[in-house]
């Protein structure tokens, strides 16, 4: 891998060839720029900091300059879906043209929209999210299997027909989760899910990754130890939310996460964006925090 040092690399595919799966372009932006993912996450208190009105206006203003500025450099962005809904229908405006400045950027985008519904319901998400040609398409989406692993079908199978891919939640770092997450120790409820990912990721095997993510808290501690999960069999990207603003380390995710570190895709999203809004103050946090990992 590559030493980040802040200068913008040569341009990462992203979907001048849409077929081609997301977890191999993934892999190979992981590769070129290092094993991070920025949120965009335009919180009103953060917008605030900014000098920026908490508006569609001073929304739009944020993703462009945090775009501009993260997108040579990181492997992926991750916008905040409910952060963009808070204002309507012009919100959602604004996030379909990050969306598409990202794809003219060639920068992948993972949608955190954490989707999760039955049937037609599920499909229409589906289509929303992950089909070529929508407005909202982003190269992945964030998905809630606890309607069953099953219920995720439509997602699942139209992302692997458009070279696109999911991060489905499986042990996440907020006091609550364990509450469902743990339940049934040797055999969880989260190993449950972290198995279903696998074989999904059977149909990948020719792949250099699984387009079959899973999401796995940062700060999960001895959780999956504790639970007997084996990450490193799943064949796909981990999406770590919990670096930096959270308190995770570099040093913390490579003793979490152990063998499957390397399909490990960090996310910081407050201790970057904290150092807005200045663009060479967020590269330069972007690169310190490369660094780190």
């Amino acid at each position: 891998m590559a030493e980040p040092d802040g200068t913008p690399d040569a341009q990462v595919k992203s979907t001048e060839s849409p077929k081609v799966a997301f977890g191999t372009r993934l892999a190979e932006a992981m590769r070129a720029r290092g094993p991070l993912c920025v949120g965009i996450d335009p919180h009103p208190g953060l917008l605030l900091k900014w000098g920026l009105e908490d508006s569609v206006a001073g929304l739009r203003s944020f993703s462009r300059t945090v775009l501009e500025a993260v997108g040579p450099l990181a492997a992926a962005v991750k916008p905040q879906v409910a952060l963009y809904e808070r204002h309507g229908s012009a919100g959602l405006a604004v996030l379909e043209e990050l969306l598409a400045a990202a794809r003219e950027a060639r920068v992948l985008s993972i949608a955190d929209a954490k989707r999760g519904d039955i049937g037609s319901t599920m499909a229409g998400y589906a289509d929303a999210w992950l089909r070529d040609g929508s407005s909202l398409a982003a190269d992945a989406l964030t998905l809630s299997p606890y309607l069953g692993f099953e219920s995720l079908r439509p997602a699942l199978d139209l992302a692997a027909e458009n070279g696109r891919g999911v991060f489905v939640l499986a042990l996440t770092s907020n006091p609550e989760g364990a509450s469902v997450q743990h339940v049934g120790g040797n055999q969880s409820v989260a190993k449950g899910i972290v198995q279903a990912a696998a074989r999904e990721n059977e149909r990948y095997a020719k792949e250099t990754l699984g387009s079959v993510g899973l999401v796995v808290g940062a700060t999960v501690g001895t959780a999956l130890n504790d639970l007997g999960i084996d990450l490193a069999a799943v064949r796909g990207p981990i999406l770590a939310p919990g670096l930096g603003a959270q308190g995770a380390t570099g040093a913390d995710m490579r003793a979490t996460f152990g063998d499957a570190y390397q399909a490990v895709l960090a996310t910081s999203s407050r201790g970057i964006l904290g150092a807005g809004p200045n663009i060479s103050a967020l590269q330069q946090a972007t690169v310190e925090t490369l660094r780190g990992l």
